[in-house]
Parts: C-alpha cells; structure tokens; sequence
C-alpha cells in the first residue's frame, strides 16, 4: 500500500506525541521516587542526629551535675567502652573532688590511662609518675612505675633526633628493675632496654663519622673514643679502631710542622694497638699501610730532632 506525503505527516507527528507522552511519565515517576527516596534518607539521618543529640545532651546534663558518685560510675563506665575522652572529663573534676579519700587511688589511676589512651603519652607519664609519688604502697604502683617508664620510651624519637626521651626512659627502666627485680616486667624492660641503647649507640656513631666526613680529624678521633669507651660491645668496633689510626694520620699530614711528628706516632701507637686487638681484620692490609706511612715520616722527623 502506498502512503501519500500528507498522510506521512500525519503519522510522524502522531509518533512524537506519542513519545513525548512516554518521557513525561516516565519523568514524573522519577521525580516521585527521587523525592520519596530523599524524604526516606532525611527521616533516617534526623532520627540518627536525634539519637546522637541524645547521648550528647544525657553526658553534657551529668558534667553539670553535682552527683559525684554518678559521675564516678559513668566515667567508669565510659573508660570500660573505650570512650577515652568522655572518661578523662569526668575523672579529672574527680580528682580534685576525692583527693584525700579512698576513691582518690582508682582516680589517679584511671585518669593516667585516660591520657595514655588518647596518646598524650607525656600527660600520661606525668600522671603515672604522679600516682607512684602519692600511693607508694597503692595497688597499683608497681604498674604505674613500668608505664611511666614505657611512655618515656614510646616518645623517644628517631636517633637522628634529639635523644633525651631517650636516656630518661633508660633511667626509669633501670630504676624499675632494681626496684621490681622479681617483676614479670623485667623481661620487657631488658628488651626495650636493648632497643633504646641502640638507638643511642647508632646516634653516637653517625655524630662521629659526621665529624671524619668533614675532615675533622681531632674531633672524630675524641668521639671515636667516646663511642668505644660508652659502647664497648659495638659492632663497629673494629672500624673505628681502623679510623683512629687514619684519622691521626691524616691529621698529622694536614698539622703544622711543630705537631706532625707527635701526631704520626700517635698513628703508629694505634696501629700497635689495632693489629694486636684485630689480628685478623679485614682492614689490616690498609691499616698496614698507613702505619709504614707513617712510620716513615716519624723516622725523618726523629732524625732531624736527634
């Protein structure tokens, strides 16, 4: 059958219509639902803020209120749940209010993890110094004198840094273990031990060879020496013994002509010292070396002087 044009137009235009009909229910049914799943996510976050608003207004109402034994039980409670910050506003008003009574104790010792838990380690530290101070006999004192000690540690930095968390948390371990001696601790201690003395040892050491690596040799044969006496099981025993002899050496090559010939038999004293103590080291040969140098030069310059 055959269309004529009229009737084509007829029957393109009937087609729009028809799917301009089928976009606008289709986008009004959108729209609907869109709203409707809107209105739902509004109910569920005004009911969520509710709930929060609640439990936010029950802890602001016990803050204001004078019931200190309900404080006690909720900060109690608080800290049981992990609710650290909560727990540390209720303890600390606590704490001026039962000084002096047989709560105070618990107290004291709530409030000093209160701040170990939220990560104020020197807070918490202070705090458990505190306790040890005020009940020496308490409950828990023996606790509280390994975690003064334990956060003094957790707060030594890198050894590139300064390292005085570090000697102090030293002094406090070794202070708990001569106090404790029969503590379950002492195990921890020594090992914390170890790491805090290595860090000390590694911080020493970069300090010395910071001063060889700047050719500064009379300094870096002073610290080389400092770090035998104070480390003398470090494993870069043998090396610095090695770079004792260089760094004399060199230091007297780079001195003036008054000081060369002491300085080159400090050089073969040390190189004495080194194949006696390090028969076997791998630096011998180089040693060797050094010392024939130098002993060559000290032969000239007793010479000159005999």
């Amino acid at each position: 059958m055959v269309i004529s044009g009229k009737n084509t137009i007829f029957a393109v235009l009937f087609m729009a219509k028809k799917l301009i009909y089928i976009l606008t229910i289709a986008f009004l049914l959108n729209t609907v639902v869109s709203c409707n799943t809107d209105k739902v996510y509004e109910s569920t976050n005004s009911k969520k803020k509710k709930k929060v608003d609640v439990t936010i207004g029950k802890f602001n109402k016990l803050v204001k209120s004078s019931d200190m034994e309900a404080k006690f039980i909720a900060a109690v409670k608080y800290f049981e749940k992990e609710d650290y910050t909560r727990a540390l506003t209720l303890f600390e008003e606590l704490m001026s209010v039962y000084r002096g009574t047989t709560k105070s104790e618990e107290i004291h010792f709530y409030y000093a993890y209160c701040n170990y838990n939220i990560g104020d380690y020197i807070v918490a530290g202070y705090h458990f110094r505190n306790y040890v101070r005020i009940f020496p006999n308490g409950k828990h004192t023996e606790e509280c004198a390994y975690m003064n000690a334990y956060c003094f540690y957790l707060n030594s930095p890198e050894y590139s840094l300064d390292q005085i968390d570090t000697k102090l948390a030293i002094k406090e371990f070794q202070r708990f273990t001569n106090q404790y001696p029969k503590s379950d601790k002492i195990k921890d201690c020594n090992d914390l031990l170890d790491k805090l003395r290595a860090k000390l040892e590694n911080k020493s050491y970069e300090n010395a060879m910071l001063y060889y690596n700047m050719s500064d040799y009379k300094a870096s044969i002073t610290s080389f020496g400092n770090h035998l006496n104070d480390f003398p099981d470090t494993k870069h025993r043998e090396e610095l013994n090695y770079l004792i002899i260089k760094s004399h050496y060199l230091l007297a090559l780079n001195s003036i002509e008054s000081k060369k010939q002491e300085r080159f038999k400090a050089a073969v004293d040390s190189y004495t010292k080194f194949a006696e103590s390090f028969p076997k080291s791998e630096y011998l040969k180089q040693a060797e070396s050094i010392y024939n140098s130098a002993l060559k030069s000290l032969e000239k310059y007793n010479k000159q002087t005999s």
